[in-house]
């Protein structure tokens, strides 16, 4: 059973569409629990998605005859960018414990919380692993958070008693 969209909160304000988010945000840091559990984890998430798709034979003749048209020659591309928003309202995660809560769970036991908002795909990545760090996400067994950038894993974590 897909679970219905809970909307994500910042700073106790809720924010369900993308405008309610500031200009220029290319995605965000999130922390989900899940009540029941007391499971955490922290991740990102982008607002778009972008993908190259193949056209079509009409639309590349289309292109074709415009780019003759404005004297323009050599070859025809053969793929367009599109841009769609993510499935960010509907999000919980994409780490494999969470996806299995998820299915098994009422939207009413999760909370959705935004850390930050971040411009570019670069500082996404720093702002989620600065976040893991700062929570201790990869040492507290309440984190489901188990590596980061797949270099450290939490199973690698050995104390040595002094």
């Amino acid at each position: 059973m897909p679970l219905t969209p809970v909307s994500w909160r910042y700073k106790d304000k809720l924010t369900t569409e993308i405008s309610d988010m500031p200009e220029g945000t290319y995605g965000f840091i999130y922390k989900v629990t899940h009540l029941p559990t007391q499971k955490k984890y922290i991740g990102k998430k982008v607002l778009f998605f972008e993908r190259n798709v193949k056209l079509g034979k009409k639309e590349a003749e289309v292109l074709r005859e415009e780019r003759r048209a404005a004297g323009i020659g050599g070859r025809v591309p053969q793929k367009k960018k599109v841009v769609k928003e993510s499935d960010w309202k509907t999000y919980y995660g994409s780490q494999e414990e969470i996806k299995r809560l998820a299915r098994s769970s009422k939207p009413e036991d999760w909370t959705r919380e935004i850390l930050d908002f971040v411009p570019t795909k670069k500082l996404l990545t720093y702002y989620e692993i600065k976040h893991i760090f700062i929570n201790d996400a990869l040492e507290d067994p309440d984190y489901l958070n188990d590596n980061i950038l797949g270099k450290f894993y939490q199973k690698d974590f050995i104390k040595v008693d002094s």
